[in-house]
């Protein structure tokens, strides 16, 4: 934009304490920089989030590292970055709390009195007694790290004034999320700000909670240069200051029969929530619920915390908290079967839900998938029976390369958690146009993930049209209603049924009968604009829940989701005993998610999410000193290449879904629950290791294989 200034962040180099002193060196004339603190902030110094402990800039105390203290703006971003080094921070240092394992001191709580952001507790049954009876208990604690998004372009946010009004532009998910914080820092009514999403290069969940900060820093930087201003961030300081996956450790004690049917679970997870509460408490709701696996058992506790440390804060990222657990459960799950010495596969289809049973919530399942085919397929396809064997005779007649086969079967909960969605309240227009097409109004976001494609496809099947009247614009919230937030793998199955409702609902303002489509739409709608009529000719549709949903919240007890999506996942690999490193030789990754809308981004996602987890599992280790990324750089962080990929060879078992858009249930995050146990089975079966902790990388393997 013409006149625009580039935006840059002075952090905090301390992971907690006093600021003492703010000083600006004087080798820069600043009277040429826009140069923003806490007290410009017209609102609240917080940002909107689930609780509203994070500032949006420090003002007299920092809990991280990188921390935002300090915003300054110039026209070059030369002269920026110069300017930003030439402001230092001073810290009266306090004891951090780095270590999520470790109870705190007295001098190191910072959030209630004991750190801990969320405690939830799931209980059926009585675990203990049924322990106590068990012919075998088999125990193991489980670790994982965090993960960097990696997505396509940084973060990025354009802000400027339009006729009073706040504007931002940027690459995000969840454009009402930023605009409910905009309204709350900003002290502006909903009118006085506009949200509007850019083209987005993936999000992942990275783009989920931060935008809201980034958005919060241009336009207060906006607002006293009276111009516009833009910040995008460099790699390294977007690795460096957003939000991660949370690093879990999760401890599992199970009763099992001799045939490893269970008959009690006992799983305790505690995770890391960094500095602040963003997106922690959903993150472990879903990480408890999901903890329990694809399987039936009438004595589970689970008991889950999400605690504080002086780390960068952590949040949102694919999957949502349940591939810690699905991790933890599905690694356990082999363990069982080697105490009991039975076949892994075999251990699972005796424990896999089946319909009229109850989840560890008391959830009845009942939605006609079957559990059993999908494993079965996934051992079809791999070839899993055969490969046991051959593996046996190569790993004894090979010098060094060792090779093995492990699988994971798992389930992800689709939509927004227990009465989440009701909350939302999620509303959708579809406006007609003189031409006689559809545009396609809703806050769902386009992020890589095929939205704009599924919205049009859904939209032109309802109404009979071609998919070339419809029209799927990018977000404006001064638009588009607040149709919720890009994530949860809600998209397809929730907004794409509300959007069938609306488009009945413009049918019906048509005054056409229920099958009405095609030209005799097109021709309603040209006649509706030819007449003149007052008023925009729009169908709305508010999200309504399927029938006997219900949810405690407090006792984490009921419908956790409208429906779950299921899968079973096989990976091979083999390992070099020289290098100690793991290739994935071959994946296969067999689901049930209602019906496939299409069949090519639905594949897609399934290999992309693969890969994530290949990453997640195998070689994405953030290194942490003081509470901050070391190796914040793509150089010294590594995640996936071309080379580093087998073929991903997908299939989709399909039983439609009532309640979602054409019998779609939720697809995007289920690929990223799977992968990563499944390869650390097989290499286990490959090396007789017992690895519990990602990513894997070489040197961790070196200590567990047997000399």
């Amino acid at each position: 934009m013409d006149g625009c200034l580039w935006g840059m962040t002075v952090r905090s180099p301390s992971p907690r304490g006093r600021i003492r002193e703010i000083r600006f060196d004087d080798s820069i004339d600043w009277s040429k920089f826009v140069v923003v603190d806490h007290r410009d902030i017209p609102g609240p110094n917080e940002v909107k989030h689930i609780d509203t402990d994070q500032p949006v800039l420090a003002g007299n105390y920092v809990r991280h590292v990188h921390e935002p203290v300090v915003l300054l703006a110039h026209s070059s971003r030369l002269a920026l970055r110069r300017a930003v080094e030439a402001v230092t921070v001073n810290i009266s240092e306090e004891p951090p709390a780095l270590d999520f394992h470790l109870r705190p001191t007295a001098q190191q709580i910072q959030f209630g009195n004991d750190n801990v952001f969320k405690h939830l507790t799931i209980v059926k049954g009585d675990v203990e007694e049924a322990l106590a009876d068990a012919p075998y208990v088999v125990e193991g604690t489980y670790r994982t790290g965090a993960q960097e998004h990696v997505y396509l372009e940084p973060q990025s946010m354009l802000a400027f004034a339009d006729d009073g009004v706040m504007v931002v532009k940027g690459s995000m998910q969840c454009p009402y999320y930023v605009h409910a914080a905009m309204m709350h820092g900003l002290s502006r009514s909903a009118d006085r700000v506009r949200v509007i999403q850019s083209p987005t290069g993936g999000g992942f969940g990275g783009k989920e909670d931060y935008p809201s900060i980034m958005a919060l820093h241009a336009s207060l930087l906006a607002l006293k240069a009276r111009r516009p201003v833009k910040i995008v961030y460099d790699r390294d300081e977007d690795m460096a200051a957003t939000t991660k996956r949370h690093p879990s450790w999760v401890k599992i004690r199970t009763g099992v029969d001799a045939e490893g049917r269970l008959l009690a679970q006992d799983i305790k997870v505690l995770m890391d929530g960094g500095a602040y509460v963003t997106l922690s408490p959903v993150v472990l709701s879903r990480a408890i619920i999901h903890a329990g696996g694809p399987y039936h058992c009438e004595h589970v506790r689970i008991e889950g915390k999400t605690v504080l440390t002086n780390s960068v804060p952590f949040g949102a990222f694919r999957g949502f908290g349940a591939p810690q657990t699905l991790f933890a459960t599905e690694r356990h799950m082999d363990r069982i079967a080697r105490t009991i010495g039975r076949d892994p596969a075999d251990v699972r289809r005796t424990n896999l839900i089946r319909d009229g049973q109850t989840t560890a919530t008391g959830q009845v399942i009942n939605d006609g998938a079957d559990r059993e085919a999908v494993l079965d397929q996934a051992l079809t396809l791999s070839d899993y029976r055969a490969k046991q064997a051959t593996h046996s005779a190569f790993n004894a007649g090979h010098p060094y390369l060792r090779r093995g086969i492990g699988l994971a079967t798992f389930l992800h909960g689709a939509g927004f958690t227990g009465a989440g969605e009701v909350h939302l309240d999620s509303l959708v227009h579809v406006a007609a146009t003189p031409d006689g097409g559809i545009e396609v109004r809703t806050s769902s976001t386009e992020m890589g993930q095929g939205t704009t494609t599924i919205l049009t496809q859904i939209v032109a099947d309802r109404l009979g049209l071609s998919p070339n009247d419809v029209h799927v614009p990018l977000p404006d919230t001064a638009r588009d209603p607040d149709s919720g937030p890009t994530v949860a793998s809600r998209t397809a199955m929730i907004v794409g049924r509300i959007l069938e409702r609306a488009c009945d609902d413009l049918r019906r303002q048509l005054g056409l009968p229920d099958d009405a489509c095609g030209d005799m739409i097109h021709s309603a709608i040209r006649m509706w604009f030819d007449t003149a009529r007052d008023g925009p000719l729009i169908g709305t549709a508010r999200y309504q829940p399927p029938p006997g949903i219900a949810w405690d919240e407090v006792g984490c007890r009921g419908d956790a989701y409208e429906t779950f999506a299921w899968a079973a996942y096989v990976a091979e690999v083999e390992v070099d005993m020289r290098t100690w490193t793991t290739r994935v030789l071959d994946f296969v990754a067999v689901q049930e998610v209602g019906k496939v809308l299409n069949e090519t981004l639905a594949r897609g996602q399934i290999q992309g999410g693969v890969v994530q987890g290949i990453g997640w599992g195998l070689m994405e280790e953030c290194r942490w000193r003081d509470g901050v990324m070391e190796n914040s750089q793509l150089t010294n962080y590594i995640v996936p290449t071309c080379d580093d990929v087998p073929p991903i060879r997908v299939a989709f078992i399909e039983v439609p879904y009532p309640h979602g858009a054409q019998g779609a249930k939720g697809l995007g995050e289920l690929p990223m629950d799977g992968p990563a146990p499944a390869i650390l089975n097989a290499v286990a079966a490959a090396t007789g290791s017992d690895p519990c902790t990602i990513p894997l990388i070489p040197e961790r393997l070196m200590e567990l294989v047997p000399a």
